[in-house]
């Protein structure tokens, strides 16, 4: 980090626009969910995250505000098949989801066979349109620093407009160092999105300052307070 992002002073507002407000776990119920909308609009975060059954419930629930509807898909081991990321998305999408977030094939990476892993995620981009964020989680941590690198190209080549660091379910979350990396890997053509292990201010600051424009965690409100 250069002197001048460390220097940066993140608001609480801004804090707030950054973070998708998320639950993945299995067990989330319609409570849950119904709270964690309700969070998102009294503090205005950017997005609610859920599983991709949840969407039309979240929707409902966000009807009227500007938090947007973001699911996951091919979550969380990006195993799946193309055609089924593709169909997730879209059956997603079609009951309100604005943003998507995709598990890149990391077993297609980690083997060099890139086109399989680009096609996977243009698959994805077909599906939903040009209107709808696609974010890319490229699970970092199973990822050496030149395949991070390859991650970041590949999801821009393939018209992604995110790569995320993690899922949040793997051996790691998301570090500075990885956001750093991949944030001059992409430059301006994308944003990236830090998430795994983010539960404070000091951490979820020091992701925006390393180069992070969205905050992935179900600590949104933690976060928040913990500046007061």
């Amino acid at each position: 980090m250069n002197e001048q992002q460390s220097n940066i002073v993140i608001t609480p507002e801004a804090m707030a626009k950054a973070i998708d407000h998320t639950v993945l776990k299995p067990d989330a119920v319609p409570a849950d969910l119904e709270v964690l909308a309700n969070e998102a609009v009294t503090h205005g975060f950017c997005a609610v995250c859920v599983n991709s059954c949840h969407v039309a419930l979240v929707g409902e629930h966000l009807k009227g505000s500007d938090v947007g509807v973001c699911t996951v898909v091919g979550f969380p081991l990006g195993a799946m098949h193309p055609k089924a990321k593709a169909y997730e998305a879209e059956t997603a999408v079609d009951y309100g989801a604005s943003e998507i977030d995709m598990v890149l094939n990391v077993g297609a990476l980690k083997s060099g066979k890139f086109k399989i892993a680009e096609r996977d995620i243009l698959g994805v981009r077909q599906a939903i349109g040009s209107g709808r964020v696609l974010k890319v989680i490229i699970e970092t941590c199973l990822l050496t620093d030149t395949e991070k690198v390859s991650a970041c190209k590949i999801a821009e080549s393939a018209g992604a407009d995110f790569v995320k660091t993690s899922t949040g379910f793997s051996s790691g979350g998301a570090t500075m160092e990885d956001v750093r990396l991949m944030k001059q890997t992409i430059g301006a053509s994308m944003q990236v999105k830090a998430s795994g292990g983010i539960k404070n201010w000091h951490t979820a600051a020091e992701m925006l300052k390393a180069g992070a424009t969205r905050i992935g965690t179900s600590s949104g409100v933690t976060i928040l307070q913990d500046l007061l």
